[in-house]
This record gives C-alpha cells, structure tokens and sequence, in this order.
C-alpha cells in the first residue's frame, strides 16, 4: 500500500510540472503573440514542430523570428528651457502690460499737465482783472480826491476867477468839479455855488454843461 501511495504522489508531481511547462510555454507563446517578448527565434524550431498540432498551430503566428521596430527616438524634454520659456512669456506679457500702463500714466499726465496749465492761465487772467479793478478802484480814488481838493480850492476862489478855471478845462473834469461842489455843500447843509458859476459862463458853454450833467451818469460817487 506504500507503494500504491508514492506511485500515486509521483504521478501527480509529474502531472503538475507537465500542467507548469504547458503554462509556461503558453505563457512565453502568449507574451511573444502581444509583442512583449521575442521568443520566435529561440523557439523556431519548437513553432514549426507544434504548427503541425491542430488548434495549437492556428494561433501561433508565422515566421522564425519577429524583428521588432526600433522604438521611435523621443526628443529629452528639457524641463528647464520648458520652465525658462513660460518664464520668459510671463516676463513678455509683464512688460507689455507695463508699457500699456506706463503710457497710460503719461496720457494722464499730459492730460494733468494740460488742465493745471488751463487753471494756471484762468488764475493769471483773473489776478490781470483783479489788478486791473483795483488799478481802476485806486484811479478812481485818486481822481476823486483830486476832484474834491479842485472843488474845495475852487469854492474859495473868487466866483470868476474859478470861472476861469473851469472855462480851461474838458467839459466831463468841469462837470465833475460841479457835481463835488453839489455834495459837499449838501453834505455842509448850505447852498451850492454852482448855479453862479454856470451863471457866469459863457451861455452856450453853460447850457451845455448843464445838458450834460442831466442826461450822463455820474463819473464819481
């Protein structure tokens, strides 16, 4: 019975390295059917012998040996010009978005520059106005001072000889001289001169003034 035990163990450890040898020789087969390996030329003649069994030969491809096409050369990828080049395209776009900010930063500075230069010219028209007024104002002022101390020095003065005085002057200097005398002697409460003196002036020259004096403003507050 021993015997019978060892008979029947040997007969199945030859079974299973028979079944080990079909799988790998099918295995190898497989593997050189997808290209994985080439087992053609070390196997040729083997392929020929099995071509030969039925089904086993209908899927083993024909040929000694496979020549297998050189892999195609891939160009190394350089990750630092990669790197170097999407730097350099940043820095691109970086500067052309400076530039457009730069000449924005200009347009708005001619644009500044302009518009101080407007307010500077407007300010210098308006001081040239305010100095003409206040040149005008101080004119005035000094006319009517002028024009008072005339009045007054001619009120003292002799009715014809201050006559005299006016028949040499322009009829608007005449006309103010007698508009002041009017003020001051209705300022003093006492009757104007100037009636005579109008009296005392030649008719025609006297009508005049007194036309004049009626119809224009007044020069002088």
């Amino acid at each position: 019975m021993a015997e019978s035990g060892r008979t029947h163990i040997l007969g199945r450890v030859i079974v299973l390295i028979f079944l080990i040898l079909i799988l790998l020789g099918g295995g190898i087969v497989w593997f050189d059917y997808l290209n994985v390996i080439d087992a053609k030329s070390v196997l040729g003649p083997v392929y020929d012998k099995l071509r030969g069994v039925p089904l086993i030969g209908r899927v083993l491809p024909s040929g000694a040996g496979r020549t297998q096409a050189p892999a195609s050369e891939e160009i190394p990828i350089n990750l630092d010009a990669e790197r170097f080049a999407v730097q350099m395209e940043a820095l691109e776009l970086r500067n052309m978005e400076l530039d457009k900010q730069e000449q924005d930063l200009q347009n708005r500075k001619g644009q500044i520059e302009q518009m101080a230069q407007e307010l500077e010219d407007r300010q210098k028209a308006l001081d040239e106005r305010e100095n003409s007024f206040n040149a005008l104002v101080s004119d005035a002022e000094i006319k009517d001072r002028t024009v008072e101390r005339n009045a007054i020095n001619l009120t003292n003065m002799p009715p014809e000889r201050a006559v005299g005085i006016l028949a040499a002057m322009d009829d608007q200097d005449v006309i103010d001289v007698l508009r002041k005398t009017d003020q001051l002697a209705q300022a003093a409460g006492s009757s104007s001169i100037v009636p005579y003196w109008l009296s005392l002036m030649d008719p025609q020259r006297a009508a005049e003034l007194s036309r004049k004096m009626v119809s224009r403003p007044s020069t002088l507050n």
